[in-house]
């Protein structure tokens, strides 16, 4: 394998930042803690402040579950994918992500959201045992930290390289204000902010796209020079994805469908607290199953606005990404916001980079303080206290888990490109979670031992694939991402097949304990919606399924037009 170039952002990038663009910056960071203060108000027990008491509207809850993923790993990571793939970014969010949100609304919101768990780990309580309860929490904990790290540091050389601010200035100056409205206004003030921020990394990426397209000579300019640079293949989705066949990202249509589209995807969408964490504070069962619903419509098209640079960045410097260049990969944004944006837009785009920083570091520091506080301290460690004691114990573990994140963040310099890090992470911790989730919520002999057995072997066989099997050649496999996705397909065959053994051998849960955590079995008593016990199940509900409906008919109709 060619060695990737130098991994932080090239010296050369510095943009010619002015006054206009520094205000900008500086009345939305006056913005952000406003927002942070005026949810503190809200902010009674320590259910408010790590859920927002469950009482937000689906659209704004809807808005902030696109915008937490919509962070700067996703931004820079995807333009990287965009300029070192090509069209292939598309599988990431319509195989890798739309039809995991659809079935996260439909099928398992009613589980989480029924048993009034307060977090992921905590289902796995409910349904299988304390083993496998605190090794998922411990996992999940220690990998929100991981990610919120590579935000961290994302955002930092981008700060250092585009602004000239010292690296460690800018990684103090982002984690203070992510600290800030987080443990002043809780859950809440994350949400509100991450929906504004939507806005935000919107109004960044739009100029980008515009004016790069222009530049490069629309359409037909970026497509005639790619074919010549790259071959066809570079601008399909499916091209060269026989199996056996060459194509830039290096895996064939199964590992995609399977490692992809399956595997990574319905472990991250489902399993990853971050995310269903925003699903878990909308006001009733019918606003959470809404939520990944909402988003699915803004995620099928925001593909493009992080495609586009990463595809003309490509084009405006054709050896990115390789020996022959001081840019790698995860410059072409920063590269395309020096070359092109104007003074005023400029700092929007600064602005932009730096809301999607804060989105996707939010949402892991405000997860990983809820698991920490529920499912690990006040389960295990410090019990029965009154509520104030865990509402200022989040508070406590949140500056925490931001300190911790800053000693994360360099781990992922050893990564050319970010995103290819990130789904590195997804494959050993939320892959494994997902084969116990899906066996756990729709077997019922599922015993309770089945579960902790499951995540150890699901995530030790991800491991074992990727630092073994792929880093010392055992088995040739072309790139990182193709390592990726058929680490996702070990890891969750291993969980399954060491889950049905155990099962075989171990005592299932009582039946009387499965009601509402198993597919089929009824929720005891009455909804928060009114529906009679068992009602309320997707296949009953036409406007949702509706929803459904038009989210996959789009996702799948997309891909084979364009």
């Amino acid at each position: 394998m060619q060695a990737p170039p130098t991994h932080t952002l090239a010296e050369g990038l510095r943009l010619p930042v002015n006054g206009l663009d520094y205000t900008l910056l500086a009345l939305y960071f006056v913005v952000v803690l406003g927002i942070g203060f005026a949810a503190r108000r809200s902010v009674r027990t320590s259910l408010d402040f790590f859920l927002s008491g469950r009482s937000l509207p689906a659209w704004v809850t809807g808005l902030a579950f696109v915008a937490a993923n919509l962070g700067a790993t996703e931004i820079l990571g995807m333009a990287a994918t965009g300029a070192q793939y090509g069209v292939a970014v598309v599988h990431w969010y319509w195989i890798g992500a739309i039809p995991a949100m659809v079935f996260l609304g439909l099928v398992m919101m009613p589980f989480y959201y029924r048993s009034k768990v307060r977090s992921v780990p905590e289902f796995l309580l409910q349904r299988f045992d304390k083993s496998a309860h605190l090794l998922s929490s411990a996992l999940f904990a220690f990998a929100a930290i991981l990610i919120a790290g590579v935000n961290l540091y994302a955002l930092s050389i981008v700060v250092e390289a585009l602004l000239g601010w010292p690296q460690w200035v800018a990684i103090v100056v982002a984690g203070i204000f992510v600290l800030a409205y987080i443990t002043i206004g809780g859950l809440s003030s994350a949400i509100y902010n991450e929906v504004l921020q939507f806005f935000v990394i919107l109004a960044a990426l739009i100029p980008i796209c515009v004016i790069g397209m222009k530049k490069v000579g629309g359409w037909d300019g970026l497509s005639g020079n790619l074919e010549k640079q790259h071959g066809d293949n570079f601008l399909t989705a499916w091209g060269g994805t026989g199996i056996g066949d060459p194509n830039p990202l290096g895996a064939n249509w199964l590992t995609i469908i399977l490692g992809l589209g399956f595997v990574l995807s319905f472990g991250y969408w489902t399993t990853n607290f971050a995310e269903v964490q925003r699903a878990l504070s909308a006001k009733n069962l019918s606003a959470a199953q809404r939520t990944p619903l909402i988003a699915a419509f803004p995620k099928m098209f925001i593909v493009f606005l992080v495609m586009l640079p990463g595809l003309i960045a490509a084009v405006l410097v054709p050896k990115i990404g390789t020996a022959g260049s001081d840019l790698t990969y995860n410059d072409a944004i920063p590269y395309l916001m020096q070359e092109l944006l104007p003074n005023g837009v400029l700092g929007i785009a600064v602005t932009g980079l730096l809301a999607a920083f804060m989105a996707g570091m939010a949402a892991n520091v405000s997860s990983f303080n809820t698991v920490f506080t529920y499912d690990i301290w006040a389960r295990y460690v410090v019990k029965d206290r009154e509520d104030g004691y865990y509402l200022t114990f989040g508070r406590l573990i949140t500056a925490i888990g931001v300190l911790a994140s800053i000693g994360t963040a360099f781990i992922a310099s050893s990564f050319s490109n970010i995103m290819g890090y990130l789904q590195t992470l997804f494959s050993f911790f939320n892959v494994p979670m997902f084969v116990v989730f899906v066996i756990g919520m729709f077997w019922k002999r599922a015993s309770m031992k089945s579960g902790v057995w499951g995540l150890l072997a699901g995530t030790t066989a991800a491991m074992l694939n990727y630092f073994w099997i792929y880093k010392q050649g055992v088995v040739d496999i072309p790139t990182d991402q193709g390592a990726n996705f058929v680490s996702a397909i070990v890891g969750f065959a291993a969980g399954a097949v060491v889950m049905v053994v155990v099962t075989l051998f171990t005592a299932p849960k009582p039946e009387a304990e499965l009601a509402g955590l198993v597919y089929g079995t009824a929720s005891p008593g009455l909804e928060d919606d009114g529906a009679e016990p068992g009602d309320s199940a997707w296949y009953r509900r036409p406007a949702l399924l509706g929803w459904g409906a038009v989210v996959l008919a789009a996702a799948c109709y997309v891909p084979y037009s364009f």
